[in-house]
């Protein structure tokens, strides 16, 4: 009779030892996957790359375990890619529908801001606004020195931006009515464009106006100055939306990151301070065809 009791007794606490190991087990396992580091790459248009990157930084800061690198490459090669699975995340500033050999039916889009864009110039042209069909005429090879419309005597050099990008397709339809501009030098990254523009007698391009600063001059077009006001309600129609399209819905941690780019602290923080326009402050929408309506 001792004997079965204390038989019993040894199954018990051994049951009692497995379980309370099952438990400490299941908890290191728990707390391994809670301190997994979640890895996110984010490619493609360097006018949005500024502000992924010093998202990525304040993220960062208070999330840890992840690991982002952010790289520009342009909105064709960010789309291609994530639409590929060989990124986390493609940045654009055009929609996925646009771009041509792109699956967009299977990207899902999340705009995190609006970028407004416009026509630089070197300083010393002369010239500080300039009407649409100058501007036209301009890139597409008709005016090809700046005493043409009121600046020096001196040859016009057209800075231009690869096929890829969305910075130069935005400006194409908006600021060009579409036309293509003439052949001529292409930089792929905005801040490689607004140093030459700088350093180059009779240049001119267009960048972000995240990209824009005293180096250069902004042109206003048609007596409309290039401000995020401006942009806001159509004024400035030369504008983008700022897209971060990932292949098929994103994963939580992957939307951890993206819901905080959306967030207010980042949308009146780091998007104001720098050049962008908070999806919030739009007073209007404008669809993938173009058709605009009031907010």
């Amino acid at each position: 009779m001792k004997k079965m009791v204390l038989t019993t007794l040894v199954v018990t606490v051994g049951v009692l030892l497995t379980g309370c190991g099952s438990s400490s087990n299941s908890s290191e396992a728990s707390d391994k996957k809670s301190n997994e580091q979640v890895k996110i790459v984010a490619v493609g248009s360097t006018a949005l790359q500024p502000l992924v990157d010093a998202a990525k930084d304040q993220f960062i800061a208070e999330e840890p375990n992840y690991a982002i690198s952010v790289q520009g490459g342009g909105s064709g090669t960010g789309l291609s890619q994530v639409a590929d699975g060989a990124v986390t995340i493609g940045n654009s500033d055009v929609f996925a529908e646009e771009k041509s050999g792109i699956d967009a039916d299977k990207l899902v889009d999340h705009k995190v801001a609006v970028v407004g864009m416009g026509p630089v110039v070197n300083k010393d042209v002369g010239v500080k606004e300039i009407t649409k069909s100058e501007l036209i005429d301009i890139f597409t090879g008709k005016i090809t020195n700046w005493k043409e419309i009121g600046g020096k005597d001196q040859a016009i050099e057209v800075i231009n931006r690869p096929e890829g990008s969305g910075t130069r397709a935005t400006f194409e339809k908006w600021g060009l009515d579409g036309a293509t501009s003439v052949k001529s030098q292409e930089q792929d990254s905005s801040g490689t464009v607004r140093q030459i523009v700088a350093q180059t007698p009779g240049a001119i391009s267009y960048l972000a106006f995240s990209y824009m600063d005293d180096s250069t001059e902004a042109l206003s077009v048609d007596g409309v100055k290039p401000t995020e006001e401006n942009v806001a309600d159509n004024s400035w129609p030369i504008w983008s939306y700022e897209h971060m399209y990932t292949n098929g819905e994103p994963d939580a941690g992957v939307k951890k990151f993206l819901d905080y780019i959306v967030s207010d602290d980042v949308q009146k923080g780091i998007v104001k301070e720098l050049g962008y326009l908070p999806i919030t402050e739009m007073k209007i929408e404008r669809s993938v065809d173009g058709t605009v309506t009031n907010n």
